[in-house]
């Protein structure tokens, strides 16, 4: 039986394995956050009949984690893949199965190899690329957030590409978990004409102001602007948590294992 191609990541792809890898990363992510949550009013509608790149800030290494695990709720019914670095790739091959394809980022051939996969992968409309634009961890607050080329190129090569910026934080609000924010702004399509050199400071514009929105609301720390689309892990744990239960059950109250109220919501 021949192998997948290492080239062609459409055809490396397993969907059952991404499925598996999706259910994976869900559970890791609500064991170690105390949601995720997605801002209002969530994502935009989009055209069926045509590609979507989610470019996106980098601010942990969390970031791939949440996309693998939000893309069944964003995205149903359509592929997922995204660039990864070529050591990382090669030291977990099994990513290749998930829809993940290695890229140098240090060399130009590395970038023309990042263009060629990527146009052949958005040749078809149920596809989507998640990119972490940045290309490098920078602190979600961090202005500009000076993003890497690569999107902005490979959207001029994509006709009909759809860019959609989503914004990530990872705040600590008032609960012993971090909560996990998303945030999307309006999409971005390319003009007739438009290059490389014009896209590439809309695509700027738009993850900065989306990024500018989810910080505000980070910092407002109100549950009731994000919908929740993963529950955490709620409570403290250890000691504490037991001292809590009994002091709940001494005195006949419920049991409210959230350090603020309303932060269940």
């Amino acid at each position: 039986m021949s192998q997948p191609s290492e080239d062609d990541p459409v055809r490396r792809r397993s969907e059952r394995m991404a499925r598996f890898f999706q259910g994976v990363m869900r559970r890791q992510v609500a064991g170690h956050f105390r949601a995720l949550r997605l801002a209002r009013p969530g994502l935009p509608e989009l055209d069926a009949d045509r590609p979507v790149m989610v470019f996106t800030n980098h601010p942990s290494w969390w970031d791939p984690a949440v996309f693998i695990s939000v893309h069944g709720l964003f995205f149903p019914g359509r592929l997922a893949f995204g660039p990864i670095d070529a050591a990382m790739l090669e030291k977990y091959r099994f990513m290749g199965r998930i829809g993940l394809f290695g890229v140098d980022q240090e060399s130009a051939r590395g970038a023309a190899a990042f263009l060629r996969r990527g146009s052949a992968i958005l040749n078809a409309p149920d596809r989507v690329m998640w990119i972490t634009a940045q290309g490098r961890f920078a602190d979600p607050r961090s202005r500009p957030l000076g993003l890497r080329p690569g999107a902005a190129h490979l959207m001029a090569r994509v006709p009909g590409l759809v860019a959609l910026p989503m914004a990530l934080e990872y705040p600590f609000w008032t609960e012993k978990r971090p909560e996990a924010l998303l945030a999307f702004g309006d999409p971005v399509e390319a003009e007739p004409g438009d290059d490389a050199g014009v896209l590439a400071p809309k695509l700027e514009d738009a993850l900065t102001r989306t990024a500018d929105d989810l910080a505000a609301r980070a910092m407002a720390r109100d549950p009731a602007s994000f919908e929740t689309l993963i529950g955490g892990t709620r409570g403290t744990g250890g000691i504490y948590g037991l001292w809590q239960r009994a002091r709940a059950a001494a005195t006949g109250r419920p049991y409210e294992p959230d350090h603020a109220p309303g932060s269940e919501r």
